[in-house]
């Protein structure tokens, strides 16, 4: 049996809207082996399709039919740490670890290129699986079909410090109420950001996060499907974020901060939380993942 790794992802990071992700050590674990019948089963208590709609199942039969062979059937085994629906990469976790595992089971035909491809035809957009293939920080654009990207380390003055609430958002909700256009200035106002963004955090000069993660293409427009966002922006704030953004579609919210101070900060979040009576968000500290997703034989 193989087992695959993959990281967590956020993506756009604020002025990077589909293009710009990160891979963050928190990690689902995927047990896969080829099998006469569809046998799919979680070692967690998330409630997951067990039939042909599994997205593992379904994306590593996009391999073998790309690979012109056929899937009778897989046996899954699925420890889900990434929270579904968080805005963290879940449903990217998934479909990488369905495409990587399906191409060992057929002796790697594809290569790294094919899968990043692949992966982001699947999901319809890179800036999730492609960090989460590559680990780091991924700079992506497709272009006729294909992935270009950039993956850097990320410097090891910053930690992200994720406030994840009890309730989900859906991507397709979240989309729906962006708008079909943009005026030039946004577009402008982002794109210098985003650029600001990816060299800031490879080369780890903090005093520019606070304006790298602006942004007027779509966190203003998601801002009121997400309760308490503005609450939380401004204690992320009060305690000294370097950077606070809506991470991916949302819910999630992430603060880049100091890596000297994630203690006092989580300590002091939690306190700030409860004194306004913001109740169930979990807050998790983590770093960024620079290996992308491993896969090893058990």
């Amino acid at each position: 049996m193989i087992r695959i790794q993959v990281p967590a992802t956020s993506a756009n990071l604020g002025s990077g809207f589909d293009s710009l992700g990160i891979a963050l050590n928190l990690y689902n674990q995927v047990w896969m082996e080829e099998s006469d019948t569809i046998d799919i089963s979680c070692k967690d208590n998330v409630v997951i399709p067990t039939d042909e709609n599994n997205l593992i199942f379904w994306a590593a039969k996009q391999v073998y039919e790309k690979c012109g062979r056929k899937l009778p059937g897989l046996k899954i085994v699925q420890l889900n740490n990434i929270p579904m629906a968080r805005g963290l990469g879940s449903s990217s976790a998934c479909i990488v670890s369905g495409i990587l595992g399906a191409n060992r089971l057929l002796g790697s035909p594809l290569t790294q290129q094919d899968l990043i491809n692949l992966a982001a035809k699947i999901e319809g957009h890179p800036d999730n699986t492609t960090p989460a293939i590559e680990g780091g920080l991924a700079a992506s654009a497709i272009e006729a079909g294909r992935v270009y990207s950039v993956s850097v380390p990320v410097s090891e003055k910053i930690r992200f410090a994720l406030f994840i609430p009890p309730f989900e958002l859906k991507t397709e909700k979240a989309r729906s109420v962006l708008p079909q256009e943009y005026s030039r200035s946004d577009a402008v106002y982002n794109l210098s950001r985003s650029a600001l963004m990816a060299a800031s955090l490879f080369s780890g000069k903090l005093e520019n996060l606070r304006v790298a993660v602006q942004d007027k293409i779509h966190q203003p427009y998601r801002a009121s499907l997400i309760d308490h966002l503005d609450d939380v922006f401004r204690i992320s704030y009060e305690l000294g974020s370097l950077g606070t953004y809506v991470s991916g579609a949302g819910p999630t919210i992430i603060s880049m901060i100091d890596a000297a101070d994630t203690d006092i900060f989580a300590k002091y979040a939690a306190n700030h939380l409860k004194e306004k009576k913001i109740t169930g968000w979990q807050i998790k500290i983590l770093n960024t993942d620079s290996q992308g997703a491993q896969i090893s034989i058990e």
